[in-house]
């Protein structure tokens, strides 16, 4: 059995709400430099029934956006015992899953509370989760309440999301991601970041106007950038910059022992997905296949290469790009694939665990950094011919290529065909609009990946 004190620990807001800010998690939050409040804190939908999943990888604010999210229903007038949140890594299984929520259920009942916000956060840890969520829902026992489950790798490895078919409700899935640079701009420079327009879409005529208004600050942006090259996204890094002007090296070692965690838990080698990683670094950015990343590793198998990638994947460390043929719009597969790490960190972190140094080291965080960017606005591909585009984004519509220049002298890139309608070319420094030619940081600095428009035609 659960014991009382340990959910009211958990809850400290059920003796008051006043009592909330003796929540801990709340309280490291507070006590940071940089207190970075989530968009998605204002997108989650709270209307019951629903059954929400938060995705993203370890230290990424999950937590704290749950309990931010505690502290917006508690002030909007939520009585303060229907708000339910448990940390689930200490459970063993579906079972003391159920005992647990079937406790809070029983505490509510005598409470006189019909309708609770019921959140789990690392609901994955326990074994076979979703049997408990899934047996309850069916029974009833959560037909009045919204539930907002949060998890890194497993609820994708396991597929355990598409056992819930008709049982979400008004459900959605939510995905928390390491601050792009326009958010890392405004955490960090919040009177710079009021001065710079937004993108709603890739037009050529919205493109070329907000850039040239942004790259009046193309000193303090290109400074920024090659700061977001060394610090990325992650809270910790940033907060540790913040403070100290570099990051740590204990930094990376955090985000390297979550890696390595989480692979032993799915029951993969970490030791064989370092190899993997390896091979992948020393690549970087060119197309690889899954057997010329086998050929260096130990384990010689390219299915095994492939299920190790798509693994990492699902942990939201690094991103599959496949090859798109520009002229169909079809995608292939079979070819080669470009792999990009979702955030300047992880490289630095993989690097010291994998014994590489990059060569051309700020030419390939400049294109990993944009195919990354690009991959949280929609589906992002590559296309090699004679030629290459870096990256091309998938719109409803169209295609739309981007190729990163960053070393000598850039001229445009021109390729065009009837379904990539435009190729940006992003530089260090050069800025020519009608050659759609502009710097990567005044790109960068105008783009929310997830507002973006999903159309192009003008």
């Amino acid at each position: 059995m659960i014991s009382f004190e340990v959910l009211l620990r958990r809850n400290p807001w059920w003796r008051g709400r006043e009592f909330f800010e003796e929540d801990e998690d709340y309280r490291k939050w507070m006590s940071k430099s940089v207190r970075w409040v989530p968009g998605l804190l204002h997108e989650i939908k709270l209307k019951p029934f629903s059954l929400h999943f938060l995705f993203g990888p370890r230290q990424v604010g999950k937590t704290t956006l749950m309990k931010l999210l505690v502290k917006k229903v508690l002030d909007e007038g939520a009585p303060p015992r229907s708000v339910f949140y448990f940390r689930c890594d200490e459970l063993k299984d579906y079972r003391e899953l159920r005992e647990l929520i079937e406790a809070y259920l029983n505490l509510r009942e005598a409470w006189g509370i019909k309708s609770s916000y019921i959140l789990l956060d690392e609901i994955t840890f326990p074994e076979e989760w979703y049997r408990a969520i899934k047996a309850m829902i069916d029974d009833g026992l959560l037909a009045r309440d919204i539930l907002v489950l949060s998890g890194s790798a497993s609820l994708e490895v396991r597929r355990d999301i598409e056992r819930f078919p008709g049982r979400r409700g008004g459900g959605r899935d939510y995905r928390l991601l390491p601050l792009c640079f326009r958010d890392f701009i405004k955490v960090l420079e919040p009177p710079l970041y009021s001065k710079l327009p937004k993108l709603e879409s890739l037009r050529e005529a919205e493109v070329a106007k907000k850039a040239a208004e942004a790259s009046v600050h193309l000193t303090e942006l290109n400074k920024l950038l090659r700061a977001y090259f060394e610090v990325g996204g992650f809270p910790l890094a940033i907060n540790a910059y913040r403070e100290l002007g570099y990051v740590p090296q204990e930094v990376p070692e955090t985000y390297l022992a979550w890696v390595r965690g989480d692979l032993a838990k799915i029951g993969r080698s970490p030791e064989v997905a370092r190899e993997i990683l390896r091979s992948i670094l020393v690549k970087l950015p060119t197309p690889v296949s899954w057997e010329s990343i086998s050929k260096d590793t130990s384990i010689r198998s390219p299915k095994t290469a492939s299920t190790y990638v798509h693994t990492l994947s699902h942990m939201f460390i690094l991103n599959i790009h496949y090859y798109i043929d520009i002229s169909r719009g079809t995608v292939s597969f079979l070819k080669n694939k470009k792999i990009s790490l979702i955030d300047p960190l992880l490289i630095k972190a993989f690097e010291d665990w994998c014994l590489v140094e990059l060569k051309n080291r700020e030419s390939i965080l400049a294109e990993n950094t944009l195919a990354a960017h690009i991959a949280r606005a929609g589906r992002a591909y590559y296309w090699k011919d004679k030629t290459e585009v870096d990256c091309i984004l998938q719109l409803k519509d169209s295609l739309i290529g981007f190729e990163v220049k960053w070393r000598g002298k850039p001229k445009p890139h021109r390729i065009r065909s009837s379904k990539l309608k435009v190729t940006y070319t992003l530089t260090k420094s050069m800025l020519d609009v009608k050659e759609k030619m502009l710097p990567l940081s005044v790109f960068l600095a105008l783009l929310d990946p997830t507002s973006l428009q999903v159309g192009y035609s003008s």
